[in-house]
């Protein structure tokens, strides 16, 4: 293991806000890179009171996915305050915001200003609607983004409402980790350019992306896709099951060995015969599923499963996190890691993705109070003297 981190030197400004820049950032963090996150005075990121609050006065949301940060405060609007991002900005690899479409243009701070202060700048800027388009001044947030990303229609069941596709973040999370990538992309680019570039992510693009056939199937064919509770589409039986003790398994048959394997597990090889085909499975689709939830709600989960792992049948539990928190082999992989934090005390947190061999992240401290490191930025880094200090802050510009 080679003692450094694959981002160490790099040097990022986190002035996004809520979650989707900030989360960018955060991975960059993870491996690494010194990221300072930019807050306005008295007032902080809105993640600090969103989520599950502590007795330290920041959420549960805040404290995981501020990891590793430096937290400044800074108010953009102000022209000192503009003035001394510019300055941070000389020294930086990476600036990444979210504000809506043309804020930070109004504030004298776009990536025209800010390149021309440092042309190597990388600037992530993650919007709802990106920006370009009719609808770039859209304000946007993550449930807008799975809804007009295309994920939403497709969550529940034909005959419902279209349902929240498991939680209202995930473009947030998705944008925030095409964001990463993003920023990746653009450095190993200045490796050989010299130059910085911006990287425009929209909330629901990462969405639409991920969509498999989607969009070819509509425009090969015209099909438009509807909801299919916990079925999936082109393969059955691929979906969730009951257990006999009130469980969920998933079971994915994704071809027609693995659905011979599960007949001959169910102990009922005609099926392999019967629904030898996807084709035939496809066009008897409910009675596949009701075969198979049958057969499932007569073992409990754990029986069923081992029986499934016999016959290499892909199968697996359908979590929630007490579960998850019970579960050996995330214990093994060491997903959930303890943090001791001065003000909050023993947190349990996701651990870092990816795992490098090499260069590994790590978690050295959990979201950082409002301010915390504003002498060691303004002070340490800007060389500002104790008097310009106390000017700044009876100004609000920190």
């Amino acid at each position: 293991m080679i003692d450094t981190q694959a981002l160490e030197g790099c040097r990022v400004l986190d002035i996004a806000t809520f979650l989707a820049g900030p989360f960018c950032a955060t991975q960059l963090g993870e491996f690494g890179a010194d990221v300072i996150k930019v807050e306005l005075p008295g007032v902080g990121d809105a993640t600090r009171r969103f989520g599950t609050m502590t007795e330290c006065g920041d959420s549960l949301p805040w404290l995981s996915e501020a990891r590793n940060k430096r937290s400044i405060t800074l108010d953009l609007r102000k022209p000192d305050g503009a003035a001394l991002l510019k300055r941070l900005v000389a020294d930086a690899d990476v600036l990444i915001e979210n504000f809506q479409t043309g804020t930070l243009e109004k504030w004298g701070l776009g990536f025209d200003v800010l390149s021309a202060v440092n042309p190597r700048l990388i600037m992530v800027r993650i919007t709802g609607y990106g920006q370009t388009g009719p609808y770039k001044d859209r304000p946007g947030f993550g449930r807008i983004g799975n809804a007009f990303g295309g994920l939403s229609f497709l969550a529940g069941y034909p005959d419902r409402a279209p349902v929240t596709p498991g939680s209202a973040t995930i473009p947030d999370y998705m944008a925030g980790l095409y964001g990463a990538l993003g920023t990746l992309l653009a450095l190993q680019a200045r490796e050989r350019t010299g130059e910085g570039q911006v990287v425009d992510i929209s909330l629901y693009e990462p969405i639409f992306r991920i969509l498999d056939e989607l969009a070819p199937a509509f425009a090969y064919k015209g099909y438009v896709r509807q909801r299919m509770g916990p079925g999936t589409v082109n393969v059955v039986p691929h979906s969730h099951y009951p257990t006999k003790d009130e469980r969920w398994v998933a079971i994915a048959c994704t071809n027609d060995k693995i659905f011979a394997r599960l007949a001959e597990a169910m102990d009922r090889p005609d099926l392999a015969c019967e629904w030898a085909t996807l084709a035939a499975r496809e066009a008897n689709r409910a009675l596949v599923d009701e075969t198979v939830g049958a057969w499932t709600a007569t073992m409990n989960r754990a029986e069923l499963m081992m029986l499934c792992e016999q016959a290499q049948v892909p199968c697996g539990p359908v979590y929630a996190i007490d579960e998850i928190f019970e579960d050996p082999h995330y214990a093994a992989r060491n997903n959930l890691i303890r943090v001791i934090d001065p003000r909050a005390g023993e947190l349990v947190l996701p651990n870092l993705v990816p795992r490098l061999s090499s260069t590994p992240g790590s978690i050295k401290w959990a979201g950082p109070a409002l301010g915390a490191h504003n002498e060691e930025v303004y002070q340490g880094q800007l060389g500002l003297s104790d008097t310009e200090i106390n000017r700044l802050r009876e100004q609000g510009v920190i």
